[in-house]
């Protein structure tokens, strides 16, 4: 019997379509899945589990399409919702690569990563707050990178990237803050997949050992053994696939 709620926000990913299979073999646990593109069921749970699942498309992630989506999570299910994956992220597109050098810095390239990986996240901390203070635990994951962490930095580069990591963490270890006052059933987990076989990291996987590039399904697990592990205990938690601390 369904008693809880795992939300995927960025459910078309790969890593999220692997969360999403292994969540829903799951009994107690249904699944809501949010992406700007159809989500294919057959890429993330096995037919008899189909009727655990609500999808939830949203033309973009503006303020108002967040608000939309919500609405239409609240009115599917009264359920607590004990998990949120925010898998959304860009690091390279069509139009732009990581920087090399200071030349390579293009204030609009600057502006959509800052976006997606910033500004995006946030929008669902902030709006999803509200619906989640409840008695019930839940644990709210957030990906971000170890390049985001400013005393690991020793090889430069990456400009808009890694300071869109870092402000995403400095965001939420200021909501961590807030919420151990007012959310205190809320843990924030800042995440890094490691270097995963996925469309995002795919350019730069050339000299990545075979052992360190990780498929999306180990990633999945991984993380979803980490959540388990990681108590409540009011702050922000930085974390790798090992579960192990990164300094900020």
């Amino acid at each position: 019997m369904i008693n809880q709620l795992t939300l995927i926000i960025g459910a078309n990913s790969d890593i999220g379509k692997a969360i999403a299979t292994q969540v829903a073999s799951l009994a107690d646990t249904g699944l809501i899945l949010i992406s700007r593109q159809a989500i294919d069921e057959k890429d993330t749970v096995e037919q008899e589990n189909s009727l655990k699942i609500k999808k939830i498309m949203v033309e973009d992630y503006q303020p108002q399409s967040i608000d939309n989506a919500i609405a239409e999570l609240v009115a599917h299910s009264e359920l607590p919702i004990s998990q949120v994956f925010v898998c959304n992220g860009i690091l390279h597109s069509e139009t732009f690569q990581p920087e090399k050098r200071l030349e390579d810095f293009d204030a609009l390239a600057f502006q959509q990563v800052i976006s997606a990986n910033t500004l995006t996240p946030m929008l669902w901390v902030q709006k999803l707050t509200p619906i989640l203070t409840r008695k019930s635990p839940c644990k709210f994951i957030v990906f971000s990178a170890r390049v985001g962490s400013i005393n690991d930095n020793k090889l430069g580069g990456w400009y808009s990237y890694r300071a869109s990591k870092a402000a995403l963490n400095m965001m939420l270890k200021t909501a961590s803050i807030e919420l151990a006052r007012r959310a205190k059933n809320i843990k924030l987990i800042s995440f890094h997949p490691g270097t995963t076989d996925t469309p995002l990291s795919k350019p730069f996987q050339k000299n990545v050992p075979a052992d360190k590039l990780f498929t999306s399904e180990f990633v999945a697990k991984q993380l979803l053994t980490i959540v388990a592990d990681t108590p409540i205990d009011h702050t922000l938690s930085y974390l790798d696939w090992q579960g192990k601390s990164i300094n900020w």
